[in-house]
């Protein structure tokens, strides 16, 4: 049983998608809650992600949902280093600034500003070594930034890996389009 989840995946840009309002966010954020639902039912307390746009904070707004349902579920952000959002664009920093503000824990890994992609290593070390599993919206046939934790992860010995791949998001398009008609 798994109290501690560690969650991530692709950043928009690597899924093309552009806007918090693309049609896609909506049935990835579907699958997500989908699986932390089953999880949450074992027992999951936490999710953990490090506030990267994209699938982690789609994530913090799936978990912010799913307490309506399960107030014990809760959220932490775990930045890499201070600031992360500071040369976002105006949206995509008011977006990280509001996800944050919910969260249930916030810290960084670095207590400073960003000064070398090793931040961005120690990150996902942290994560890997302070949750129990990993949940990645990842498919290994495309790859992306998301191998770097994934690598990681792979290191650690009995840490279980979860994946949303895009037959799993294809098959929640479907599923939705099914039920409209």
């Amino acid at each position: 049983m798994l109290k501690v989840l560690a969650l991530s995946g692709y950043k928009p840009h690597e899924l093309h998608i552009f806007s918090h309002h693309h049609p896609a966010v909506a049935y990835i954020k579907k699958a997500i809650k989908k699986r932390l639902t089953e999880l949450a039912d074992e027992g999951l307390e936490w999710v953990m992600i490090s506030g990267q746009l994209g699938v982690e904070l789609w994530a913090a707004e799936a978990v912010y949902e799913l307490q309506e349902s399960y107030p014990h579920l809760r959220l932490a952000v775990i930045a890499p280093f201070l600031n992360q959002e500071e040369r976002w664009k105006g949206e995509n920093r008011e977006y990280y600034e509001s996800i944050v503000s919910q969260a249930d824990f916030f810290d960084c890994v670095t207590k400073r500003p960003y000064e070398s992609p090793m931040q961005f290593r120690l990150k996902n070390e942290f994560i890997v070594a302070k949750s129990e599993g990993l949940l990645l919206v990842y498919d290994e046939e495309q790859e992306g930034t998301p191998k770097f934790l994934l690598n990681v992860a792979k290191r650690r010995k009995n840490y279980p890996i979860f994946f949303i791949s895009f037959s799993d998001l294809q098959a929640i398009i479907e599923e939705e389009q099914m039920n409209q008609w």
